[in-house]
């Protein structure tokens, strides 16, 4: 048990590390390291915690690194991923509070934040690409995606009310089909 907790922490503090960019960075991080390295959970496990971790209060990467904590040892394990996942971003933003004001104008510093935007963007590109491929299941799913596109980004819709209606039709998608899964 101590030693999953162990683990558990090192694994969240490195992807946290390198979660430059929010939660939604995290994901390729996390599905590298959770389904294909790791083998702990499917890709579908992964959306479905990242979902949930979305739709409730709090930070993405911290929700869904509880979840996964959770899952592969309990409540110290949820606590163990938990703080792997704040450790890093902790120290960091001490240490770039007490920095900042000294570099903030630096040419180089400015040019560095521009790259890692476009990384991050680029990541961000491919992540969506793959989760869209994993959930275009059916015309049910391509439909969903469409219009939860159209309504977050077209119409400035908030992302909370998209989200549930979209669980709603999954839900009555699958009753009416009579899916048991």
């Amino acid at each position: 048990m101590v030693r999953d907790c162990l683990f558990l922490f090192g694994l969240f503090a490195r992807i946290g590390l390198f979660t430059i960019g929010g939660g939604y960075v995290m994901l390729p991080m996390l599905r590298r390291e959770l389904v294909e390295k790791l083998g702990w959970v499917s890709d579908d496990d992964l959306l479905n915690y990242y979902a949930v971790g979305q739709s409730t209060p709090g930070i993405i990467a911290i929700n869904t690194a509880t979840f996964v904590g959770y899952r592969r040892a309990g409540v110290f394990g949820a606590i163990s991923a938990t703080m792997g996942m704040v450790f890093p971003s902790l120290v960091i933003i001490i240490a770039v509070a007490m920095t900042f004001n000294q570099f903030q104008d630096n040419i180089y510093v400015q040019k560095s934040f521009k790259g890692i935007r476009i990384a991050v963007a680029t990541l961000l590109v491919f992540t969506v690409r793959d989760l869209i491929k994993k959930s275009a299941k059916d015309f049910v799913s391509i439909a969903l995606i469409v219009l939860s596109f159209v309504l977050v980004v077209c119409v400035d819709l908030s992302p909370v009310p998209v989200i549930v209606g979209a669980g709603l039709v999954g839900l009555l998608s699958a009753k009416y089909r009579g899916d048991s899964k």
